[in-house]
């Protein structure tokens, strides 16, 4: 019976990116996991994976010897193993080479078989693999859907450091609500009571006050009680915040983040995109933008119920994303329809500087002028009931000259969506929460 061994002075030499026929005849020691064997005989084998792909170990019995090669060909799959061999040009093996073992170690032997396969692109059951989530991650499909996601993130602060912005943390335990609404969830701060941020709002407007420029890539949390394939109860929101400017000059920040990102992402992860079997280009420059006005009265042609002032519901969102393709941006919402932060249009109050930015029919970001009046603010509040003495620790530093400034929100998860081509959600998402879901 196999035992596990320990790592001891084994240390890996070369990743799989590193083993091609250029080290033809070299000794090298690898390590990963297994993640197929194949026996044939006189001849197992072993796909070894790491974290940068795959790589051949092949097992013949004259040239392993019997007990080295009884030991390979009782190695389970999903194992963590280590292999110190020679290097061989196979033209048939992954990247033209293969590794001919001299000694293995079993770091970690595999005792059950997962109830999906490794290799296979989609899983009927999304609970079954979101159980397993360590295991169901080192499919292909997934590892190409997080590396994008690793790309997209390292691109939105390489392209906001060029813009002049700094990143910025803010507290995700609040003693109220940022936006107002009950989509909070409350937890115990010691002898009181306080909430999950739903989002950093208040906090990003006051740092315009020192730094003019800030951004923060973070968690948020809403406790709405949704079961779709695009809501989350923690997601991972891109929150943008800019003092003198309005929202016209945060769409045009915006559209041309989501342009480098998805340019940056068509060159630089080719092999991912491969592997999700996508082809992206970056898109056009500006997008389209149409008014709620605009909106409302397209829908009525179309036939789709809606009152002016409603929100659009998921039938008007699916009648929009039908005509409207791609990106396009959704500007000057009803007033109160929006967060009370939200500036009224000069010329009509009933609207205000606000804009969405949508993927056919997926809200993907939203955004505003925010207000920077405190008696307005105060207006704004009571509009909308909320209590002016819960927010006193914002509305106090109206008094010390807060400057114009505008901003916005984009949901990693979702934008991550229009360009993958991933349809849900929690796919996009290590570890998902939502309402039916707090495990793993």
């Amino acid at each position: 019976m196999l035992s596990e061994e320990e790592l001891g002075d084994w240390r890996r030499t070369h990743h799989s990116s590193q083993i091609n026929p250029d080290l033809n005849d070299s000794d090298v020691l690898v390590m990963g996991w297994v993640s197929s064997v194949r026996d044939h005989g006189n001849i197992v084998f072993i796909m070894l994976t790491d974290k940068d792909g795959e790589m051949q170990v092949t097992a013949k019995l004259d040239e392993c010897g019997k007990e080295l090669f009884e030991k390979i060909r009782a190695v389970k799959e999903h194992s963590s193993i280590g292999v110190r061999g020679k290097v061989r040009n196979m033209h048939n093996a992954p990247k033209g080479a293969e590794i001919i073992p001299k000694e293995i170690k079993l770091l970690s032997i595999a005792k059950k078989i997962p109830p999906f396969q490794v290799y296979s692109r989609t899983v009927a059951n999304i609970d079954t693999r979101l159980d397993l989530r360590a295991v169901d991650l080192r499919r292909k499909v997934l590892q190409a859907v997080f590396r994008i996601k690793h790309s997209t993130l390292n691109t939105i602060r390489e392209f906001l450091n060029k813009e002049g912005f700094i990143e910025v943390n803010t507290p995700k335990m609040i003693a109220t609500a940022t936006e107002g609404g009950a989509a909070l969830f409350p937890i115990f701060y010691y002898d009181r009571e306080a909430f999950l941020a739903q989002s950093p709002q208040l906090y990003k407007e006051q740092l315009t006050m020192a730094f003019e420029r800030v951004f923060e890539i973070g968690p948020i949390f809403r406790a709405e009680p949704s079961r779709t394939m695009r809501h989350l109860s923690e997601a991972i929101s891109i929150d943008v915040e800019q003092a003198f400017v309005n929202y016209s000059d945060v769409i045009d920040l915006l559209q041309r983040m989501v342009a480098y990102i998805i340019d940056y992402i068509a060159k630089n992860n080719t092999s991912e995109l491969e592997v999700l079997q996508r082809k992206i280009t970056k898109p056009e420059l500006p997008f389209p933008k149409y008014t709620y006005n605009e909106l409302v009265e397209l829908l009525r042609k179309e036939g789709e119920r809606i009152e002016w002032g409603d929100d659009f519901s998921t039938e008007n969102l699916k009648k929009l994303g039908s005509m409207l393709q791609g990106y396009y941006f959704i500007t000057d919402w009803p007033s109160a329809s929006k967060p009370f932060y939200a500036k009224p249009k000069i010329d009509d109050e009933k609207l205000c500087e606000s804009f969405d930015l949508m993927f056919g029919e997926l809200e993907i970001s939203s955004g505003s002028s925010r207000i920077n009046s405190k008696e307005m603010l105060l207006e704004r509040m009571k509009k909308q009931g909320l209590n002016p003495q819960a927010f006193d620790y914002h509305l106090r530093v109206f008094d010390y000259g807060v400057p114009p400034h505008a901003g916005f929100g984009l949901g990693l998860e979702r934008f991550l969506m229009t360009f993958t081509g991933v349809e849900n959600i929690r796919d996009v998402t290590l570890y998902p929460r939502d309402i039916d879901r707090l495990a793993p």
